[in-house]
């Protein structure tokens, strides 16, 4: 008999009998019991139609000891989000293993007075549920899932790392299993083929045969898995991919070859075994590929400090992100991070928002300004007060995005998957007609009827149609690979091929993205005491400016060293002074007019970055400075005009520079002073107008945009979290490898669909052939090995192309 609600199967004495509403039911054990009862009181009997009479894991009441923790307020400051007038929390579920048990979560929780809304992932167990704590407690929703035979607990990106490396591992054992065996069962398909051309003696060909069963096994069913879960799911819930044809396909083949290798048949375990093989890779680098995306979480997460100094009471206490109030003040040093935004308190604060907008330089602020949680202090400790919380604060709100744009990001399915769902079940059906025709219309034996059922599924089977994409996908990566171009899926291929519109952003992708003295005056007037004296103030500055001038006298004179000044002293936002035998400054022209020494009106004119170096007499020296565009980024943005492609730039910085830059590349589009919000509100409003976007960045500030895009590109000077997050690198930093990865997209596009209308060319030509039993199973492998490598040549056409 079977349990009423797991439906595992028991004697039935080991069952105890329960009435429910006049009908008798027999449960295994009282969790069994209290589901059934909550199941049937909420009208939830649909349940038991949906899960198909499969067998569910036995109820195990959870110790509901701990569901206090969830209601506390550290849990609720770390986990729960305010979403307008509600609370919402992501949970990820245990145990969930078919559609039924989404299905039933889903109902239950929708139905509990309280909760607003949940929705449940199967992909990932992550369940967002909204809820009003006014009504119901976290506590309680977590005892309501218990109470139906799951559990909870709250979703952690930084635990997310844990889950991936062991699936990470899980496949990397996998498939070197099946490289193993399919390396060495190819050398007993070697000695198999010579030995039915020449002659084999039967006992040799059985040993072989038994060798390459024993390869072949561990394949097919431990590597292979992974096919056979996701087929078994696929069939469970109505549908064929592209792996319940290769486990139709394999499981047959391997069927028969087990029946052969008694008879004294033909066997093909080896192809079993390179299909398994080949297809796995495939899965494996995608799994990587998602492994690479949690990394570039964890990078963000990183960034933040997990202690920030707070003044309580008129003292500085160390004390977590999380739990600092809303108007308390907190104390950053130079060099330290910002955790949480807030307002300014100090008279002023050198800021470095460069992780934020993308631009070099930093940005001056003044008393009750804000301050932006990720951007770093400069010169002299600041005072803010806290106005947003940590989960509310910019950088928190950046990973957030960047979060659900990786989980919502569309994966465009090869079109070879779109054919197989259909063409797995043609062949299927064919097989069998062709075997039950044969058997029962033309009376002809059964090992002949299987013999002309298997020859159809071998000649259908999906070598061809499967390597249609991986192919050409792996000739197109290899050239791109010599371009200097790393595409980090083979299906982006495709993705860049459709691309409509292209967004730069402009520090470090149309520039070189640091500030570079492209002239200086006075300079060689100084004496070696001035020269020193200089040298000494930038040295002494950690200002971007300061930084670059100090650069360019390195080269001037590689044997200039620093000397001694007496009273030096940043100046806020203007630059730095101190005492030789008289007062020397180095900054802006806001410091020399503050010092009252002369210079010349036409220095007020330049619209690029000045750094002045001046006596307290007199103006001795000057550089001007820019952050110069990139020597071949006007005639590659005409390149890619000229294929079709709108071009923008929206970019952090001041609307001048921006503007200067867009006129001199011909770009019509262009956005100024855009935050990583704007970058991404701007691609979702392209989406909106069905546009294919890539979006080309190279730091934090773009991980949003970059996560948002449909390709991400990253020039290979980039942040690591901009390259962990890009679909494409461009390894030398040029503009040019950007056209030259559209090329090679376009083209291996092509081939993708040749090979594709290849594939199906030969299935419906040979199929029939096999059917009317003109083909016997050897013929079969060969000419499925021969339309294989029909694909193979075709796709190595992409390899030598400029």
């Amino acid at each position: 008999m079977h349990c009423s609600h797991c439906r595992l199967e028991f004697k039935k004495e080991q069952l105890f009998l329960c009435v429910i509403d006049g009908v008798e039911h027999y449960f295994c054990c009282y969790g069994c019991e209290q589901v059934y009862k909550i199941l049937h009181s909420e009208g939830l009997d649909d349940f038991y139609i949906k899960i198909n009479n499969s067998a569910l894991a036995p109820v195990k009441l959870s110790d509901n000891e701990d569901v206090g923790r969830f209601d506390a307020d550290s849990f609720t400051k770390r986990y729960v989000k305010v979403n307008g007038a509600y609370n919402e929390i992501a949970l990820i579920i245990e145990h969930v293993h078919c559609a039924a048990c989404i299905w039933l979560n889903e109902k239950m929780l929708s139905r509990q007075h309280g909760i607003i809304k949940a929705s449940l992932n199967y992909t990932n167990n992550k369940a967002v549920i909204l809820f009003d704590s006014n009504i119901i407690k976290l506590s309680d929703i977590i005892l309501l899932i218990r109470s139906i035979g799951y559990d909870a607990y709250p979703y952690d990106p930084l635990l997310q790392e844990q889950y991936a490396h062991k699936e990470h591992k899980e496949y990397y054992t996998k498939m070197i299993v099946a490289v193993f065996c399919t390396m060495n069962i190819m050398w007993i398909a070697v000695a198999q083929y010579a030995g039915y051309f020449s002659g084999i003696s039967s006992d040799m060909k059985f040993i072989l045969a038994i060798a390459s069963l024993c390869l072949c096994i561990p394949a097919l069913f431990y590597s292979g898995s992974i096919f056979w879960r996701s087929a078994y799911f696929s069939l469970k819930n109505g549908s064929l991919g592209m792996d319940s044809l290769v486990i139709s396909g394999s499981s047959i083949a391997f069927i028969y070859s087990l029946y052969a290798t008694f008879v004294g048949e033909e066997t093909y375990f080896e192809s079993i075994t390179m299909i398994i093989t080949f297809v796995l890779i495939g899965k494996f680098l995608e799994r990587r590929g998602k492994k690479m995306a949690v990394d570039s979480l964890d990078r963000l997460y990183a960034s933040i400090p997990v202690q920030i100094r707070v003044i309580r009471n008129n003292e500085k206490i160390f004390v977590a992100p999380e739990e600092v109030n809303i108007g308390e003040s907190v104390e950053v040093l130079p060099a330290e991070k910002v955790a949480l935004d807030g307002i300014l308190q100090s008279d002023y604060a050198l800021c470095d928002e460069s992780s934020l907008n993308g631009e070099s330089l930093p940005i001056y602020k003044k008393k009750n300004d804000i301050i932006y949680s990720g951007s770093i202090i400069l010169e002299a400790p600041i005072i803010y007060t806290v106005t947003h919380d940590s989960s509310s604060s910019l950088i928190h709100t950046i990973i957030n995005l960047v979060e659900e744009s990786l989980q919502k990001k569309p994966k465009i399915q090869e079109q070879a998957n779109y054919i197989s769902g259909y063409f797995s079940a043609s062949v299927l059906c064919l097989a069998f007609l062709s075997f039950f025709v044969w058997a029962f219309v033309f009376d002809a034996s059964i090992q002949r009827a299987i013999e002309i059922a298997v020859s159809v599924i071998i000649i259908a089977c999906p070598c061809a149609l499967a390597l249609a994409t991986p192919i050409a996908s792996v000739v197109g990566l290899g050239r791109a690979i010599e371009k200097k171009i790393l595409f980090k899926e083979a299906r982006l291929l495709e993705s860049i091929a459709k691309a409509t519109t292209i967004i730069f952003d402009k520090t470090g992708t149309l520039t070189h993205g640091a500030l570079q003295v492209i002239q200086c005056h006075g300079l060689d007037n100084l004496n070696k005491a001035e020269l020193q004296i200089l040298f000494t103030l930038v040295s002494q500055n950690n200002h971007p400016i300061s930084k670059s001038v100090k650069e360019f006298l390195k080269k001037y004179n590689a044997d200039i060293t620093e000397t001694t000044l007496n009273n030096v002293e940043q100046i806020q936002g203007q630059g730095i002074i101190g005492s030789f035998d008289k007062l020397y400054l180095g900054g802006s022209l806001t410091l020399l007019k503050a010092y009252h020494i002369p210079f010349s009106d036409n220095l007020n004119l330049n619209e690029k970055i000045l750094f002045c170096f001046a006596s307290q007499n007199e103006l001795l020296a000057y550089f001007l400075l820019e952050d110069i565009l990139k020597e071949d980024a006007k005639e590659n943005i005409h390149i890619l005009k000229s294929m079709g492609l709108d071009i923008m730039m929206a970019s952090g910085d001041r609307l001048a520079p921006v503007k200067k830059i867009a006129h001199t590349l011909n770009i019509d589009i262009f956005y100024a002073e855009q935050t990583p919000l704007d970058k991404a509100n701007l691609i979702k409003e392209l989406h909106e107008s069905k546009k294919v976007v890539i979006m080309v960045g190279d730091g934090i500030n773009d991980t949003i945009a970059l996560a948002q895009s449909d390709i991400a590109i990253a020039m290979g000077s980039g942040v690591d979290t901009a390259l962990d997050m890009s679909d494409i690198v461009l390894l030398d930093n040029k503009l040019s490898s950007l056209q030259q990865s559209i090329t090679i997209g376009q083209d291996t596009f092509r081939l993708i669909k040749q090979n594709i209308l290849i594939a199906l060319f030969y299935n419906a030509t040979t199929i029939p052939l096999a059917m009317l039993g003109f083909v016997i199973p050897i013929v079969a492998a060969a000419s499925m090995s021969i339309s294989s490598l029909i694909v193979v040549g075709n796709s190595l056409r992409n390899k030598n192309k400029n």
